[in-house]
């Protein structure tokens, strides 16, 4: 095994042992049966998404030991669940307001099976993929599809629409009563050398600082969950995502 093999599939553990602590915070969340606490699991899935993505496409195409491969892909398959889960619990929630309990439970269930799951029914799938596709070329070639596939999923988070709508629908829902997206200019280069977009945003109180956290704290989660970096000041978001310009 190479330096840099052993030194990724490192990286790759000390995540895998951080991401329980999230689980055990989300099984709470799940517990209070509460549509109130929405805002914390986006916040959490959305930690869940960047942590798994960082290990898909940085640190897993440099993992080449078979079992390693084997092990790594099940904990993956249960973390891509996990997110499309939690994804499709806001989505319901945003759009009806209210959810049958034994949706929280059932979602509770599937976090305490997680052993089971990854030893057992991930296990075998991965070990299926891996070996039905012992030739190494074909190998490469399908590892190369499955990442693709999985980050371009994983893009998809709270999206309805194109990234402009979804910006201006989130900030609406949390209370904004403009919304408008422009390019930056020089100035705002100087404070992020990589924005390209300014999302400005106001509610019709110019004095509910409350309000316009929210919305700044929702758009910046929602942003950084699609590997966007975003910078928050008051009433404006500073992003490196490209933008459509002059959207009211």
């Amino acid at each position: 095994m190479s330096y840099i093999e052993k030194k990724y599939k490192q990286k790759i553990n000390e995540i895998f042992e951080e991401l329980p602590s999230l689980e055990t915070h989300l099984v709470r969340l799940l517990e209070r049966n509460s549509v109130k606490v929405i805002d914390e699991v986006a916040q959490v899935c959305a930690k869940f998404n960047k942590q798994i993505n960082l290990i898909l496409s940085k640190y897993y195409p440099e993992i080449k030991e078979m079992n390693d491969k084997l092990e790594i892909k099940s904990f993956l398959k249960f973390y891509y669940d996990l997110i499309d889960k939690l994804t499709d619990l806001v989505r319901n929630i945003e759009n009806f307001q209210k959810i049958d309990p034994e949706y929280y439970e059932k979602l509770i269930e599937f976090i305490e099976d997680k052993e089971n799951l990854i030893h057992g029914k991930y296990k075998l799938i991965c070990s299926n993929e891996l070996t039905a596709f012992y030739d190494p070329t074909a190998r490469a070639n399908l590892e190369k599809i499955i990442s693709e596939k999985f980050l371009a999923k994983s893009k998809e988070y709270f999206t309805f629409g194109s990234l402009e709508e979804e910006i201006k629908k989130i900030a609406q829902i949390a209370g904004a009563e403009h919304v408008s997206i422009s390019s930056v200019d020089d100035s705002m280069k100087m404070e992020m050398e990589s924005a390209r977009s300014l999302i400005k945003y106001s509610v019709s109180n110019e004095n509910d600082t409350e309000t316009l956290e929210k919305i700044g704290k929702e758009l910046k989660v929602f942003l950084e969950a699609k590997e966007y970096f975003a910078l928050l000041k008051p009433g404006l978001i500073i992003t490196d995502a490209l933008l459509f310009s002059d959207i009211e």
